[in-house]
């Protein structure tokens, strides 16, 4: 299956090349569903979990400090882990559904 990212009302980050979709939102849980998309080459910055991530590669794929990820990968970070996600340079952008508890903390 291949999503058209082009389709999707993408709001800009802070961040260049990063781009989100919200999807669903727990005001009383702090959980969130959230579409992330990277260009190549582009990345969320060093960040620490608060609650649980899963996250699953749609499209593209990324790396981290403990491996890459490609289309149909799923990854969980534990509460209080960290990590700097990039999109892999010269690959399509990178479009992740990631399900976060607690929100994260960009120190």
């Amino acid at each position: 299956m291949e999503i058209d990212v082009d389709q999707i009302p993408w709001k800009p980050t802070g961040h260049r090349g990063v781009f989100l979709h919200s999807v669903y939102r727990a005001a009383d849980t702090g959980t969130s569903v959230l579409l992330i998309r990277m260009d190549p080459g582009c990345g969320y910055p060093a960040h620490r979990h608060a609650g649980e991530e899963r996250v699953l590669v749609l499209n593209g794929s990324y790396r981290d400090e403990t491996a890459t990820y490609r289309a149909g990968s799923l990854q969980v970070n534990a509460p209080g882990s960290f990590h700097s996600p990039v999109a892999l340079e010269g690959d399509e952008p990178c479009v992740l559904l990631a399900t976060i508890v607690g929100g994260i903390d960009i120190p």
